[in-house]
């Protein structure tokens, strides 16, 4: 069957209300981004309009020509009309395994620019907005351990904790580059990280943005989807790398931290195959000794 690659950044993507107008397509990449200006209409939606110094984040899909009817009628888009609501344009999407040419619906009018969101993520402009009372967030490095929440003053905000959880689609790596080594940082390359799932209250997550350098454009706030045991926790909140380098040893006290807080909280295999990632990379830590 025919298809075409499609970049979605608003109710198209998962979760949302219009996500079901693409059952059936494949996701290639959740982590995905393309320049552009992203803003909120006021009508319950975001637009974007073109841009070359900006971001905007969304999911990437692999959709049969198909279902570009029921697409470009959701959009108010027809082919060679002047006046459409949005136009469909070939962009390069930016994803952990390398960039592709998409079509992504844009537009510049007036009407549908109200507000800008200035990070480039409707689900992370909902969250900040929104404020909900709780949210879910997945530790997959060092804020599984929980020495430095206690020497913030914030650990009384994670003891709310619903288990062990797997994010599937993603490998856990050191990219995240400081002065002293590597930071952990997922990457959306079909593997699998495991972690621990906390509930916050939002005071929570302002720490967490502050913690993970957000915004400082270090770590940047992303949403998956976290197994634990039976159940399935969507839309989770978690921290992906903007700018991801090679992978670096990580210092010991960071290593220290990470199997500190994963010891007994993650399956025995993924906590040996932390081990040999860290003695890979040249770093040897002993929490029996």
């Amino acid at each position: 069957m025919t298809t075409q690659k499609l970049f979605v950044y608003g109710t198209l993507r998962k979760h949302e209300s219009n996500h079901f107008v693409l059952k059936g397509s494949h996701c290639i990449a959740e982590q995905a981004w393309v320049y552009g200006e992203l803003y909120d209409t006021g009508l319950g939606y975001p637009s974007m309009k073109a841009s070359f110094d900006q971001k905007v984040y969304g999911e990437l899909y692999e959709v049969h020509l198909d279902h570009f009817t029921e697409l470009d009628e959701l959009e108010d888009y027809i082919p060679g009309r002047k006046d459409n609501l949005y136009d469909r344009v070939e962009q390069t999407i930016h994803t952990d395994t390398g960039d592709v040419n998409a079509l992504v619906y844009i537009s510049n009018r007036n009407d549908l620019l109200a507000e800008p969101i200035l990070h480039g993520d409707w689900k992370l402009y909902r969250l900040m907005k929104d404020k909900p009372e709780k949210t879910y967030y997945f530790a997959y490095g060092s804020c599984m351990d929980d020495e430095r929440l206690r020497l913030a003053n914030v650990d009384q905000h994670f003891k709310t904790v619903m288990g062990g959880g797997v994010l599937k689609g993603y490998s856990m790596q050191y990219l995240f580059s400081r002065e002293d080594g590597g930071r952990a940082d997922i990457v959306e390359d079909g593997g699998v990280t495991e972690g621990i799932l906390y509930e916050l209250p939002y005071e929570a997550v302002e720490y967490l943005f502050h913690r993970e350098g957000f915004y400082g454009e270090w770590y940047r706030p992303a949403f998956v989807n976290v197994q634990v045991g039976e159940d399935l926790y969507t839309d989770v909140l978690t921290f992906h790398v903007y700018n991801k380098k090679g992978e670096l040893p990580p210092p010991d006290h960071y290593a220290l931290e990470i199997l500190r807080g994963a010891r007994g909280r993650v399956s025995e295999q993924y906590y040996k195959n932390l081990e040999k990632q860290l003695e890979k990379l040249g770093v040897k830590i002993n929490l029996d000794a």
